[in-house]
């Protein structure tokens, strides 16, 4: 079983940066791959970036250049730092965790890009 809580959403104009914090409850460097999904009204929750245990990251093709992944394992941490944002960015963003045949979710953040 693993927990997860997000934060660091918020408004942000285009052009700006947030960075998104995942924080774990168990060691991640046990947990096969996290990422970051988002999601608007009516839509499907869409891949945004992960990363795997072995460190080997995967982006979506809207976010590449702008977004990075990391992780920080002695704080049980995954981070996404989002640059360049735009509206087409707003969404809410949710932290998944896989181990083995489990899929973890957080409560989501809510993300919105606006002047």
């Amino acid at each position: 079983q693993v927990q997860l809580v997000e934060s660091g959403g918020g408004l942000v104009q285009p052009g700006g940066s947030l960075r998104l914090s995942c924080a774990a409850s168990r060691y991640i460097f046990t947990i096969d791959h996290m990422g970051w999904y988002r999601q608007t009204p009516g839509k499907q929750r869409d891949l945004v970036a992960r990363i795997t245990r072995g460190g080997t990251t995967t982006y979506a093709d809207s976010v590449k250049g702008r977004f990075s992944i990391s992780r920080e394992n002695g704080k049980n941490t995954v981070y996404l730092q989002m640059d360049s944002l735009s509206p087409e960015d707003t969404a809410v963003y949710y932290c998944k965790a896989n181990s083995g045949a489990y899929d973890y979710w957080g409560q989501g953040t809510q993300v919105t890009v606006s002047s």
